[in-house]
């Protein structure tokens, strides 16, 4: 499945589950500094793009430019690794959430650099998976998504970024895949787990074997047990990162 083929099947609920959480916008509008111009990468429906900047956005999925709201930034159909823009064209490029998903994510963060001044990603330790309950003890096959693909290191390497973590709410307004780190019972809800493209990655084989572990789970008090630091935690560290540069 090509990356628009994967967001043309799992976008159509995107404006519903994949919100603006306001406390990581504040994070990553801020890492923008006095960027005025934005180009914005994997563009989605349009979240996170700051309405106070010349936002220009880039999304291969046909699915998701159809459900940018009226008004949003245009848009245009392109990928990460070839950006139709030339050299130093504007003052900051954005991308969220999308890197790992780019079939060469050095190449599409050199774009990137190219294109813009300043560079902000928001990304996943992926040497961090211990961190997050659902991929320790549910989902391993995340891992194997992983094989080959560059670590964090050597992706800020490729631009000279400094890294600085993101802390998840526990009531994060987004449903990215760790967004309920505290609401577990989220994750058997079929139509909060349709807006998040690692189920359609692992395939439906994994996620139903997950989701009835984690049911079980919740139900035998087994999860409360090995979960009980988390449960009075207002925010968490899951090795969500940003990338500035």
């Amino acid at each position: 499945m090509s990356r628009a083929q994967l967001y043309d099947a799992i976008g159509a609920t995107y404006t519903v589950t994949r919100r603006t959480e306001p406390r990581i916008a504040t994070q990553v509008w801020a890492a923008l500094g006095d960027a005025r111009t934005v180009l914005n990468v994997g563009a989605g429906t349009g979240s996170y793009e700051p309405s106070d900047r010349d936002v220009t956005a880039v999304e291969p999925s046909a699915v998701m430019r159809a459900q940018r709201p009226a008004g949003a930034a245009p848009c245009v159909a392109a990928f990460a690794e070839n950006l139709p823009f030339e050299d130093q064209s504007f003052d900051a490029a954005m991308a969220f959430a999308t890197i790992d998903h780019w079939q060469d994510p050095i190449a599409g963060l050199r774009e990137m650099r190219r294109v813009a001044r300043r560079v902000v990603v928001f990304t996943k330790d992926f040497s961090a998976l211990d961190l997050f309950w659902l991929d320790r003890d549910y989902l391993p096959e995340r891992a194997g998504l992983l094989v080959g693909r560059p670590s964090l290191t050597e992706l800020a390497r490729s631009i000279g970024a400094r890294v600085e973590p993101v802390l998840i709410p526990w009531d994060c307004a987004d449903g990215f895949y760790e967004a309920y780190w505290r609401r577990p019972e989220a994750y058997l809800d079929e139509d909060i787990r349709s807006g998040m493209s690692i189920w359609a990655r692992v395939g439906p084989v994994a996620e139903q074997r997950a989701v009835r572990s984690l049911r079980d789970d919740l139900a035998s008090g087994r999860w409360a047990e090995s979960n009980r630091d988390f449960v009075d935690l207002d925010a968490a560290e899951l090795g969500v990162r940003l990338l500035i540069a």
